[in-house]
C-alpha cells in the first residue's frame, strides 16, 4: 500500500503536466492560427503600435507618423457619426480598431474592412481596415456594427438577420455606389426585389459574385433606412431591447 500510495504524486504531476500541455498547444493554435484568436492578440503583438485608445497599426515607419493625425481624425469622425445616429457610442470602450497594409497579416486577421465580435471572456468588437478602405464611410459602417453588436446581447445577435446588421450598418455608409439613386436604378424602382428572408444568413447574403452582393447591400439599406423613418431612433432602440428580452425580431420588426 505505501508503495502505491508513493505514485500518487507522481500521477499527478504527469496529468498537471499533460494538461498544461494540450492548453497551450490551444493557445497558441487560438491566437496564431484562427482568425477572431489572432484579432484578440493584436493588442500585445510587437508588429503592432498603438496610435490612440483602442487604435493598432503595423509597420508604422517614419514616412507614416505623420499621417497618424490623419487617421485617428478620420476615425473620430467616423465615431461622431455613428453616435449622432445611435443617440451616444456604447462601443468605444470596447471595440479594438487595426489598420493594416500588409497581405499576409490581413489574411491572419481575416478580413480587410470587417468586424468580429466576441463574448468571451468579455464582450469585445475588432474592426479590421486595409488602406483600400480606410475612409469615414467604412469606418463608420464597421463602427455601426460594433454598437449594434454590444448593445445586443449574445443570444439575440445570434438571431439577427444578416440583411439587417448589414442595412443598418448602411446608414451610416454613404457611398455612392449604394446610394438611393442606386437603388432606383439596380431594381428598377422597387420592381426587381430581394425577398429578405432568403438573405437571413451570412452565407445566403455574402453569397454570389460581387454584383449580387452589392444588389443586397443596397436592398437592405433601403428597406432598413425606411423602416428608420417610420420608427426612427426610438423605434430602433426598442427593437433592440425587445430581442435582448428574446422576442421574436420579425414580430418586434413589423410592429
Amino acid at each position: 500500500m505505501k508503495r502505491e500510495h508513493s505514485k500518487a504524486p507522481l500521477i499527478i504531476a504527469v496529468v498537471v503536466a499533460a494538461l498544461f500541455v494540450v492548453i497551450s498547444a490551444f493557445c497558441i493554435y487560438f491566437f496564431q492560427f484562427t482568425e477572431i484568436g489572432y484579432r484578440m492578440s493584436v493588442t500585445f503583438r510587437p508588429s503592432f503600435e498603438k496610435i490612440g485608445d483602442n487604435i493598432y497599426v503595423n509597420k508604422l515607419d517614419e514616412d507614416e507618423r505623420d499621417e497618424v493625425a490623419l487617421m485617428t481624425e478620420t476615425i473620430s469622425k467616423a465615431k461622431k457619426r455613428v453616435g449622432d445616429f445611435f443617440g451616444e457610442l456604447e462601443s468605444d470602450s470596447n471595440t479594438v480598431i487595426i489598420l493594416c497594409d500588409d497581405e499576409n497579416t490581413l489574411k491572419k486577421l481575416g478580413g480587410d474592412h470587417d468586424t468580429k465580435t466576441v463574448f468571451f471572456p468579455t464582450l469585445g468588437n475588432y474592426v479590421s481596415i486595409s488602406p483600400d478602405y480606410f475612409n469615414t464611410d467604412v469606418l463608420a459602417h464597421e463602427i455601426t456594427h460594433a454598437e449594434l453588436h454590444t448593445r445586443l446581447n449574445a443570444a439575440a445577435l445570434k438571431k439577427l438577420p444578416t440583411w439587417f446588421d448589414e442595412g443598418l450598418a448602411m446608414q451610416n455608409d454613404n457611398r455612392k455606389r449604394y446610394s438611393e439613386s442606386a437603388w432606383e436604378e439596380l431594381t428598377d424602382n422597387g420592381k426587381i426585389t430581394v425577398d429578405l428572408r432568403d438573405i437571413d444568413t451570412p452565407d445566403e447574403f455574402y453569397s454570389g459574385g460581387e454584383e449580387d452582393t452589392r444588389l443586397r447591400y443596397i436592398c437592405a439599406k433601403h428597406e432598413v433606412g425606411e423602416w428608420m423613418e417610420r420608427r426612427g431612433r426610438e423605434g430602433l432602440l426598442g427593437l433592440i431591447d425587445n430581442l435582448n428580452s428574446g422576442e421574436d425580431f420579425y414580430t418586434v420588426y413589423g410592429e
